[in-house]
């Protein structure tokens, strides 16, 4: 199989077992490119992004192809949703493995108080 369809293939896995075991949960959606980390806390019900956060934002020192600029990242949306009064969300990892930069981030923002 191409390394595109089983990423696709993954990435569907667990988005479907998070609608089944996170039934009206906000999503706490990751994306990862090669030289940035995005972080973003969705509605699925309203369709919407209530706060998002990534490494290409002023006053990032770290840069997000590192553990340390995916940390932050973490950090800074755990911040953004508890002034949002969001304390609770499903972390969905798309087709991610969870290590290293994606591991960081969730470790960052549990905490800084998220709880997923």
């Amino acid at each position: 199989m191409k390394k595109q369809t089983t990423f696709e293939r993954r990435k569907a896995r667990v988005r479907y077992s998070l609608k089944k075991k996170a039934e009206g949960r906000l999503r706490l959606s990751v994306y990862r490119s090669e030289k940035n980390v995005y972080a973003q806390i969705i509605d699925d019900n309203a369709g919407k992004t209530l706060v998002s956060a990534s490494s290409k934002e002023k006053g990032f020192k770290e840069k997000g192809t590192t553990i340390a600029g995916a940390a932050a990242v973490g950090k800074a949306i755990a911040e953004k949703a508890l002034k949002a009064k969001i304390k609770e969300v499903a972390f969905d990892r798309g087709g991610y493995l969870f290590h290293g930069r994606v591991k960081a981030l969730a470790d960052a923002a549990r905490e800084a108080g998220l709880k997923f």
